[in-house]
């Protein structure tokens, strides 16, 4: 958990700058290879953070740049449901900024729509512990999303015959 760790102080750094500054409190939603780290759903090593942007004013970006290595992700363009902040998990060692990490459900389903190497090694790792009805669930919701760029839901349903068979799961999608 060394490289967790490591994510986990440069969060803190971050937030450290953010008083400084006397920046207002905000939130943070990470998903990919750090939130799957930080939440312990997987142990595969990365140094970026994917962030699911809040239309964060240009002031954060002097308190954003000490992540070093970040992707705002945009909500239009990443297969989110529009219910994942009711499922996240704060992160209890920060006491200034919000910082969460999604549910290892909305996870997997925003890596549906890529599915690489890497994708799916983390699958593998949380499938075992996931809520299979949620993912499907999830699935649904981000389906019916009309601000998802269409290419994103053609991107998920071409993928969701190769993970429905890996993981033996199915539904009605």
């Amino acid at each position: 958990m060394h490289q967790a760790h490591q994510l986990e102080e440069r969060l803190l750094e971050m937030e450290k700058v953010a008083q400084a500054f006397q920046v207002a409190p905000f939130d943070i939603y990470l998903l990919g290879g750090a939130a799957c780290l930080l939440a312990g759903y997987t142990s595969r090593a990365t140094r970026d953070f994917d962030l699911v942007d809040q239309q964060y004013s240009a002031s954060l970006a002097k308190v954003l740049v000490f992540l070093r290595d970040y992707d705002l992700l945009e909500y239009e363009s990443t297969l989110l449901s529009p219910h994942y902040k009711d499922r996240c998990r704060q992160l209890t060692s920060f006491q200034y900024l919000n910082i969460y990490t999604l549910s290892a459900e909305d996870i997997i389903v925003s890596k549906l729509v890529r599915l690489n190497e890497r994708d799916w090694e983390d699958l593998d790792a949380m499938m075992p512990q996931a809520n299979h009805p949620l993912i499907f669930q999830i699935i649904e919701e981000v389906l019916q999303r009309e601000d998802l760029y269409e290419t994103k839901k053609e991107g998920l349903r071409r993928h969701l015959k190769s993970f429905k068979e890996k993981y033996h799961v199915s539904d009605t999608v």
